[in-house]
């Protein structure tokens, strides 16, 4: 559990950095003219998420055949190296390009952790264990936040791609010293508690896979209001350090200090949330979700005018969106389709519910820099909330669903 937690948590070090190198991007010369506008930077940011969602939904069949621990590594070199040839692209094509690669390579990170923790923990565990893995990438999101965000301050906005390069080359190596794909053990053994321990079905193919997927109606709903979700919450990461900046007249580095509280308040969320649905809900992960999702869209109809009056009021409000974001998208992007996923199936549902996840986060990159650049900021983060407050109502269309009974299926 401690090795996915500090792997997945990694490949965020080459995902958020984004959002610290975006400000120096408006600003610098390219292609021989001014800095990128608000929409041509919403074409890479968009490229990154669309090949992201496909890249989850093949690896998550992928990730039922193959070694978690070779997925890994394959990923986290290759996001490592793109990276540092995202700083030397020459002209937007080029940028547009090496990032939706980039997005392929972080692809590889979630479905084979979701496998590796469906085969450690049963359905009566799983809600707090995926919701403690997900504390990981909010810890490493606060220190990409004050890494990338000082490197951007000192090198220019390429330090904020090089640096981070570095950490993940380090903690590929951790990773491969030590993840644990399954339990020692007989695979029907049990837990300690007594527990059946769950595992994946080897029998199952990457067709039956994939049909098992697709047609599980509830997987479609999570997907949905995950996508939903998605739309708001990168418009926070990708958007938010660039939203400080120009409101707050600050520097990257100052903002990304500011910002790191985001995370902060997002470990929380993640480990109270699943914690929340195994104690008072009997392992229902819709519930708390709708609920968090409601709580968002509010506070986020009151974020940018908040912003540009207070800082410390800023500060407190990000740490409660923090929360309210990645509560439920903990539950959405991993507990709830390891629950709801055929036998077997666990991985390719997680791949399959976040690809529909990242086709909205590119929508919402794509519809966040066109009504930046017609609107400003104030529309445009109420069509954040907007996103958020249909969220809750496809997530709520699965209030009462429970894990699947693998002996039906």
């Amino acid at each position: 559990m401690w090795t996915v937690w500090f792997t997945y948590g990694a490949f965020y070090f080459c995902r958020t950095n984004i959002s610290a190198a975006i400000p120096g991007m408006k600003e610098a010369v390219v292609d021989g003219g001014m800095g990128f506008t608000a929409t041509q930077c919403a074409y890479f940011l968009s490229a990154t998420k669309i090949a992201y969602a496909a890249g989850q939904l093949i690896n998550g069949q992928l990730s039922e055949q193959f070694s978690p621990r070779k997925m890994l590594a394959i990923g986290m070199f290759g996001t490592a190296a793109l990276n540092v040839l995202f700083g030397f692209a020459p002209a937007l094509f080029f940028f547009i390009f090496i990032w939706a690669c980039n997005g392929y390579s972080q692809s590889l990170g979630w479905t084979p952790c979701v496998r590796v923790l469906a085969n450690w923990f049963p359905v009566q565990r799983r809600g707090s264990v995926i919701g403690f893995v997900g504390t990981g990438y909010q810890v490493s999101a606060v220190a990409t936040y004050v890494i990338s965000g000082m490197a951007a301050e000192m090198l220019g906005w390429r330090g904020a791609l090089f640096v981070p390069a570095g950490v993940m080359v380090v903690s590929a190596f951790i990773m491969l010293l030590f993840l644990e794909e399954k339990p020692e053990q007989d695979e029907s053994s049990a837990t300690p508690s007594g527990i059946p321990r769950p595992t994946n079905d080897p029998r199952n193919s990457t067709v039956d896979n994939l049909l098992l997927t697709v047609t599980n109606p509830r997987l479609w709903l999570l997907g949905i209001s995950l996508g939903l979700l998605n739309a708001c919450r990168y418009g926070f990461l990708d958007w938010g350090l660039t939203h400080l900046t120009e409101v707050q007249e600050t520097g990257v580095g100052k903002a990304a200090l500011k910002y790191a509280v985001l995370p902060v308040g997002a470990i929380a969320g993640s480990y109270v949330a699943g914690w929340a649905t195994d104690r008072f809900f009997g392992s229902r992960r819709a519930p708390v979700a709708v609920i968090l999702l409601v709580a968002l869209g509010v506070l986020t109809l009151a974020y940018d005018s908040v912003s540009r009056t207070s800082v410390p009021a800023t500060m407190f409000l990000l740490v409660l969106i923090g929360f309210c974001i990645y509560g439920p998208q903990v539950l959405l992007v991993g507990t709830a389709p390891a629950d709801l996923a055929r036998k077997g199936t666990s991985a390719a549902a997680a791949g399959f519910v976040n690809c529909l996840g990242y086709i909205g986060a590119a929508s919402g990159d794509y519809f966040t820099g066109r009504s930046l650049d017609a609107n400003g900021w104030e529309k445009t983060i109420y069509l954040w909330a907007a996103w958020a407050l249909a969220a809750a109502v496809a997530a709520g269309l699965l209030w009462g669903a429970t894990a699947v009974d693998h002996k039906e299926n």
